[in-house]
């Protein structure tokens, strides 16, 4: 047989996978490992929506195929939360496809508008499945810079004047990850207008949207006048109720795109179980309590990290939002690299952390700190930085030349 297939070939290595077969290696090895790598929740799930699983899936005629773009009731939840939360009006039945995760739902709906060779505008640093749904399905990227202000436009602009052929869509990921940045109304309708002057699609993902520390809540693309138009926006159940294991998300908006999406799910899946749609159902439509609950946790976690590793030495950005702290590596290691940085991390003080290049080639000079660890295990791991950076002139001088 041939060497790699042509898709194959396109896909850098996957960085992260260098440091989690690190990570596992130091766990047999006995270590402890304070990881902060996986953006993976490990509170539970609230009670009252595993509750609703177990009630559903007792019932025999759940255990059939489902509904590939998500049952009525599901949609209808979906629905209802835009209405509440964003004040956007949405039909459940042209506007609302429940996705496996809002990671499959832009591989999907990637597959469903991209054509080999069309150019596709996304930030960078971003999660990888923006930039590489589009990969796998024949699509060429062109990068933009992350922060939401009055240049983003002059880059976009600029893409679309010196791209060939014309660029066909616009990733919008507020707030970030990895970065969490956040963007205001003011910047979607400038964005917008534009989109709808140059018939771009705009691709907003709003993964973390309700985790938000300030009292700012983050808005949706689809409260502009128009975003209709132009916008299909993704959600998930992952984060705002601590179901990542669930993969329960949604692609909501514009309905050509919402039907070309559908239609191309039809295909592929026959939907979630049905048990874990009734209980999402439940989620949506069921008290905000735990939402807050959740939101507390991470906003202690976040401040637990940035005020114990300011004091072991090591200066964090406090996050506005998201479960990520987007971290500059220290000035003595920033000739290692974020990976080898991360590695050596991992080696010396047991802190696993993702390294930013992973998200991209401007990702670099920054890893990522997932907030996955509760305080005690976050102070433990201050104590092991302090020990690794007090230690750092003696016990680096092999992997990198120590002079400021």
């Amino acid at each position: 047989m041939p060497g790699e297939f042509h898709k194959i070939k396109r896909l850098p290595p996957y960085v992260f996978e260098q440091v989690n077969r690190l990570k596992a290696a130091a766990r047999e090895n006995g270590a402890d490992v304070v990881d902060f790598g996986m953006g993976n929740p490990d509170m539970p799930t609230p009670q009252h929506i595993v509750d609703k699983l177990i009630e559903t899936v007792q019932k025999p005629r759940t255990h059939r195929y489902s509904a590939s773009k998500g049952i009525p009731g599901l949609r209808r939840a979906q629905a209802d939360y835009y209405g509440r939360r964003f004040g956007v009006k949405l039909n459940p039945d042209t506007q609302v496809v429940a996705t496996l995760g809002s990671k499959e739902g832009f591989a999907n709906m990637a597959q469903a508008i991209t054509a080999p060779g069309d150019v596709i505008l996304a930030p960078n640093p971003t999660y990888p499945i923006h930039e590489f749904g589009f990969i796998i399905s024949g699509g060429v990227l062109r990068h933009l810079p992350v922060e939401p202000n009055s240049e983003f436009l002059v880059h976009v602009d600029r893409a679309m004047k010196h791209s060939i052929p014309k660029p066909i869509a616009l990733v919008l990921s507020y707030p970030s990850n990895p970065t969490a940045k956040m963007a205001d109304l003011d910047f979607y309708t400038e964005v917008v207008a534009y989109a709808r002057k140059h018939d771009l699609i705009i691709l907003s993902d709003v993964a973390y949207s309700e985790i938000y520390f300030d009292n700012n809540p983050p808005p949706s693309v689809l409260q502009v006048p128009g975003a209709m138009d132009v916008a299909v926006e993704f959600t998930s159940l992952s984060k705002t109720y601590a179901m990542p294991g669930w993969r329960m998300g949604f692609a909501v908006g514009n309905e050509r795109l919402i039907a070309a999406l559908a239609r191309v799910k039809s295909y592929l899946d026959y939907g979630a179980f049905t048990p874990i749609q009734v209980a999402a159902s439940a989620a949506l439509n069921g008290p905000d309590e735990c939402i807050d609950d959740i939101r507390k946790i991470y906003k202690t976690r976040r401040d637990c990290l940035v005020s114990t590793f300011s004091r072991a030495g090591w200066d964090i950005p406090s996050p506005p939002a998201t479960m990520f702290a987007w971290a500059p590596i220290p000035e003595k290691f920033k000739a290692l690299g974020s990976l080898e940085f991360s590695k050596v991390l991992l080696e010396k003080a047991d802190i696993a952390v993702s390294p930013g290049v992973g998200f991209g080639e401007y990702g670099e000079g920054h890893v990522r700190l997932a907030l996955v660890e509760n305080e005690h295990r976050i102070r433990q791991a201050a104590r092991s930085l302090r020990k690794f950076l007090a230690e750092a002139d003696e016990t680096m001088h092999n992997v990198i030349p120590i002079n400021g």
